[in-house]
């Protein structure tokens, strides 16, 4: 039986997946070119999948001789270059044996000095293969300095020999686009010798997210082979919290499958995939792990910070670091600069505020009231209390200064609030704001279960700006309307130099937005 694939390259007699030559449409004809091009994508979108079934499919139609084969060996060398090369040569040949013919293996690597290693066994390979070479580098990014600069040089000193004497086609694959790699190789643009290390390549090829009848094909495949269905609601569920992200739409169906072990008798409903989404992230699954590691990045941090505050991000014409960060998988790609997903955004939040969370010590269940509803008057006067005694010590403690505050409410509500019910969040990026809906699940006295709602505005009171009390209400209003809510919660952060001591100015009042719905201002 075929399984949801969320480690390693999909196979198709293991693994559902998407057919992986659909996903990179363009590559054939790159290859007919003797194109050197590029393919980059976040890590776990089903590059390696791609790129060896393309090697494949190659291979079997008889006119290339075509190898998948990854540089992740020359990671650990760092500057040798020589040693490099040579873990690079080592694959080649181990993949080579492994997946082509007898007649196109390279033959014994001819002596060379370490300065064109790679130049002299492809040019000997070349020669003595009946077909075109074409060669796919995989995990290209894993060189960095003096091995990747190498690396780059003589491809790029090989290409005019194409065919006969070089590989007729190359492809460099990774996370990202050909123009960061003068940052991997050393960050100085003048050590390359061009403003591109790359310049002789055709295209720059993106590895996209599922679309959304992909991500229904997917499940469908689910549903053939095992007679469970996903119904509507669980796949459009599915759907929008990943946003088509291949590894969380593999790994939310494969922990309701298998780690929730629903029956397969039973369909899969959209509450089993927000459970599953809660457990990934409680986890810290591998895949959002090393999301979150990148969190601690410059560059990252440079983008981030001002999305999560709500906050423009403005940025030099010529600064590469949103496309750093869209390579990443992190921000979306189309504008306005955003999370990806709401997973990746709940994930960045919880990691960003864990360091609060663990300061909290009011006990969850003190908020639960005896009809089983949350008390979230209590809730927040809880969260005035805290902040009075400790909002200042928090907030110059987060690396995300700008965010901050926010970012402390976000700590108290998940010690609060996650575990029996959910936080979810919105960055009105350019707005100023950060809307957050908590969801809480209750028993009524007959038994139903139902959902009470309660939403929150979150603003910053920023040096130089008027009061943004009645912008917030404005904003508040337009939120409920799509909640379908009658009251709300508007949090102002008062971050102005002259303002009142926090234990002064950290108070409630109540107002009314302007269509009239009842709002609990609580000033911070």
């Amino acid at each position: 039986m075929r399984r949801f694939n969320t480690a390693g390259p999909c196979r198709p007699e293991y693994h559902y997946m998407i057919p992986a030559l659909r996903r990179l449409p363009e590559a054939p004809g790159l290859v007919d070119q003797m194109g050197y091009f590029v393919v980059h994508a976040p890590r776990q979108t089903g590059k390696t999948t791609a790129l060896r079934a393309l090697a494949q499919e190659l291979t079997a139609a008889g006119h290339h001789a075509a190898l998948h084969f990854s540089c992740e060996l020359g990671q650990a060398v760092g500057d040798d270059y020589g040693a490099a090369q040579r873990g690079i040569l080592d694959e080649i040949r181990l993949r080579a044996e492994l997946a082509l013919p007898t007649d196109l293996h390279p033959p014994p690597w001819p002596q060379a000095s370490e300065a064109n290693l790679l130049t002299v066994a492809l040019t000997a390979w070349a020669r003595t293969c009946p077909r075109p070479l074409v060669l796919f580098f995989d995990e290209i990014d894993a060189l960095h300095g003096q091995s990747l600069i190498s690396v780059l040089r003589q491809l790029r000193a090989g290409f005019s020999e194409r065919p006969a004497a070089f590989p007729a086609s190359v492809a460099l694959c990774g996370l990202r686009d050909v123009r960061d790699y003068k940052a991997a190789a050393g960050g100085d643009p003048s050590r390359l010798g061009t403003a591109s290390p790359f310049n002789i390549k055709l295209e720059s090829l993106r590895l996209g997210d599922f679309t959304p009848d992909e991500v229904g094909e997917l499940y469908a495949q689910h549903t053939a082979e095992t007679g469970q269905r996903f119904t509507p609601e669980a796949v459009d569920r599915a759907i929008e919290l990943t946003a088509g992200q291949p590894w969380l739409v593999n790994a939310l169906a494969r922990e309701v499958v298998e780690k929730i072990g629903v029956p397969t008798a039973e369909p899969i409903t959209a509450e089993q995939v927000e459970q599953a989404k809660e457990r990934l992230i409680l986890a810290r699954a591998t895949h959002l792990d090393s999301l979150a590691a990148r969190l601690a990045d410059s560059r990252v941090r440079r983008i981030l910070e001002p999305v999560l505050a709500g906050t423009l991000v403005t940025l030099d014409p010529y600064d590469d670091d949103v496309t750093y960060v869209r390579d990443l998988g992190l921000v979306a790609l189309t504008r306005p600069v955003r999370v990806a997903n709401p997973i990746y955004r709940e994930v960045i939040a919880r990691v960003l505020a864990a360091g609060v969370e663990e300061n909290v010590l009011a006990d969850p269940r003190s908020f639960v009231l005896p009809d089983s509803r949350l008390d979230f008057p209590l809730l927040l006067a809880e969260f005035a209390a805290f902040w009075r005694e400790h909002g200042e010590i928090l907030t110059r403690a987060q690396h995300y200064h700008e965010a901050a505050p926010q970012l402390v409410l976000m700590g108290f509500l998940q010690r609060v609030v996650n575990g029996g019910g959910y936080v979810e969040r919105e960055y009105g990026v350019g707005r100023g704001r950060i809307d957050i809906l908590v969801r809480w699940p209750y028993t009524t006295s007959d038994g139903a279960r139902r959902w009470q709602r309660e939403a929150v505005e979150l603003k910053v009171w920023r040096p130089g700006e008027p009061d943004p009390l009645a912008k917030g209400l404005t904003q508040l209003d337009g939120y409920l309307d799509r909640l379908d809510l009658d009251h709300g919660v508007l949090v102002l952060f008062d971050r102005r130099p002259d303002a009142a001591p926090i234990t002064q100015r950290t108070t409630f009042e109540q107002a009314t937005s302007p269509t009239g719905r009842d709002i609990t201002l609580l000033r911070a």
